[in-house]
């Protein structure tokens, strides 16, 4: 499978002198889910920053499209029209008085004419679930509005990879089911999508590719279905397995379930309980 991005050996030493990343490998398959799971400090902001151009490594190096990038400024202008960056905090991203104005910035920057861009725009904020919102005060809106504006302005630019700083932080759980739905639209027209995320059980059940980083290093990389053989490098990055592996290891274990390929969601494994038979015992149970 080709990669549209790939950090190779990458280094990054921040100007205090402190590592952000080292000797950081990691690939992203073209039209692919990908999860990126580590504790705070383990590199996940960093290893975004540089697929987007806005980090340089100190060592190693960025590909797209298998071949070394140019940080020229066309090179820069080019990578960041392909590949858009959400930021964990709205804050950062949100610059315009106004949720149309925000949102239509890059496409205006890319020399769209206006019709274009206002279709875009439309576009942008339907998929997120803000038409409505269009001439609102930006300071106006909740967190969660705030955050799903910052991704209607990366999705106007219609670029092919996308990548999330914990998007569903700060989102409640219709918000989040919402993103979710959102982002498998975009893998299904053939965007890339890599998010970052505390979260290993939404990981597991969404993400096609896992890649699991620890001490600014990526430690595991592959698909989601076989995370159930990384469990220890998992605990060793500081994160739990999932819920629906440990809970199917022991229903397969106390015979419950036949062995196999866990379900990647406990959703899942209540409907694998579900179809088998019920036992029925006979006589009274004395407690």
């Amino acid at each position: 499978m080709s990669a549209v991005l790939e950090l190779r050996a990458v280094d990054h030493v921040y100007p205090d002198g402190s590592a952000g990343l080292r000797d950081c490998s990691m690939a992203l398959g073209r039209g692919r889910r990908h999860g990126l799971l580590g504790a705070n400090g383990a590199g996940k902001t960093t290893v975004l920053q540089h697929l987007n151009g806005l980090l340089r490594p100190t060592a190693g190096q960025l590909l797209l499209d298998g071949q070394a990038f140019d940080y020229g400024r066309a090179g820069l202008v080019e990578l960041r029209r392909r590949v858009g960056l959400v930021f964990q905090n709205p804050e950062r991203q949100l610059f315009s008085a106004q949720v149309e104005e925000d949102v239509s910035f890059g496409p205006l920057n890319l020399g769209l004419d206006d019709a274009t861009v206002r279709e875009r725009v439309a576009a942008a904020l339907d998929a997120v679930g803000l038409r409505g919102h269009a001439r609102r005060a930006v300071h106006h809106l909740s967190f969660g509005q705030k955050k799903r504006v910052c991704i209607a302005g990366v999705l106007a630019m219609e670029p092919e990879v996308l990548l999330l700083d914990e998007p569903m932080a700060g989102l409640d759980a219709p918000m989040q089911a919402e993103l979710a739905a959102l982002l498998d639209r975009l893998a299904a027209r053939g965007v890339t999508v890599l998010l970052s995320t505390h979260d290993v059980d939404f990981a597991f059940r969404w993400a096609d590719d896992i890649h699991v980083m620890a001490a600014g290093r990526c430690v595991a990389s592959g698909p989601a279905a076989q995370l159930a053989a990384q469990t220890e490098v998992l605990r060793a990055a500081g994160q739990h397995p999932p819920l629906a592996l440990t809970l199917h290891a022991e229903l397969v274990k106390r015979g419950v379930l036949p062995p196999g390929p866990a379900p990647r969601s406990t959703d899942l494994l209540l409907e694998a309980l579900r179809a088998l038979p019920v036992l029925e015992y006979p006589g009274e149970i004395n407690v």
